[in-house]
């Protein structure tokens, strides 16, 4: 790859983010470090996992896989290289190990905790399984192996409706994230879907900042403006928008929209990026919000870990968990295929 190439693809992103604002001199720093990164996975037969809240130049310099998390965790069934450097946070790097016990993932970011996936313990999960011991057991994927492997089924942002309304019985529990979880019973009410679903209080720091004075604000000063957000708002701001999904649902929605739209993103400010160089016939607005631990990976802590991966953050897990955890992530294949 030249400079000129990648700075093609990365002038068009402006998301008012000093880290994502980019010159050909800064994209001509980064070329040596990219080519080095992409040498070294051929030498150390690795690949590389990136979700879309990442830095736009680790997604479209290094990459090898990057989407949102069920993308990911498809992904991460079909790698056959030995290494998997996950960029992203540790939950996820934990998911990519249950599904490949024989492989090293490693976690190139120094910050690998999730404000979400931190909410709440496997033994918070088997306190509340005594407490409601004829419910099924439901949690998002932003939660740690410990967290799955003591719940029944597994979901994304882009497949909780459609598994938590297939599921037999009527009587769930779903965490940690309650704004999430609001935000599926209220779709539930709408579809006449009747389950009686008990919520924890978990929440990602960055989606519920967002409020329906800012939708009202952007929408008044852009004629025409379609709201996206993200199911981990608060269910006000659900409610205002236009079209409410995960990350991959947002792509597909914004990709089917009239050029020349106006899009205001409520999601962490990596997507928003994303689409302004997928899409720079579209108008994206809006301030960035950021994702301390998403953006704590870069360029220069991938390198480092191909070069030393050996001192790098190993996701080891026991096997006991392991198992446990894959037969909810397996069920959440199974429920998502039907």
């Amino acid at each position: 790859m030249t400079a000129e190439e990648l700075y093609n693809r990365l002038k068009t992103i402006q998301p008012g983010a000093v880290l994502c604002t980019y010159s050909m001199e800064k994209v001509e720093q980064m070329l040596p470090i990219i080519n080095e990164i992409n040498e070294l996975k051929k030498e150390r037969d690795a690949v590389i996992l990136a979700h879309s809240y990442v830095a736009p130049e680790i997604i479209l310099g290094v990459a090898d896989y990057d989407g949102d998390s069920f993308k990911l965790s498809q992904d991460a069934t079909k790698v056959e290289a030995k290494t998997i450097v996950f960029s992203a946070v540790r939950f996820m790097g934990e998911t990519a190990k249950i599904l490949n016990p024989t492989k090293d993932v490693l976690i190139p970011g120094p910050l690998t905790g999730c404000s979400l996936a931190d909410s709440i313990t496997g033994a918070e999960v088997r306190a509340l399984r005594e407490k409601y011991p004829d419910h099924t057991f439901v949690c998002y994927i932003n939660t740690t192996a410990d967290v799955k492997a003591n719940c029944d089924v597994c979901v994304t942002s882009s497949n909780v409706m459609k598994i938590v309304s297939s599921l037999e019985n009527d009587k769930i529990v779903f965490v940690p994230d309650g704004l999430m979880g609001q935000n599926l019973i209220d779709e539930m009410k709408k579809r006449n879907i009747k389950k009686e679903i008990v919520l924890h209080s978990g929440c990602c720091y960055v989606h519920e900042t967002y409020d329906s004075e800012l939708i009202n604000f952007f929408r008044s000063q852009n004629p025409g403006l379609k709201v996206v957000s993200h199911p981990e708002c608060h269910p006000g701001v659900a409610l205002l928008s236009d079209y409410v999904g995960s990350t991959g649902q947002m792509v597909t929605y914004i990709k089917d929209q009239p050029e020349g739209t106006p899009f205001l993103l409520l999601t962490e400010c990596g997507l928003n990026a994303r689409m302004q160089y997928e899409f720079p016939n579209k108008r994206f607005i809006g301030s960035c919000s950021m994702c301390k631990y998403m953006k704590s990976n870069s360029l220069e802590n991938i390198l480092e870990t191909l070069r030393h991966p050996e001192a790098a953050q190993h996701v080891e897990l026991d096997e006991a968990t392991r198992v446990a955890a894959k037969k909810c992530i397996d069920a959440m294949f199974y429920y998502a295929a039907k």
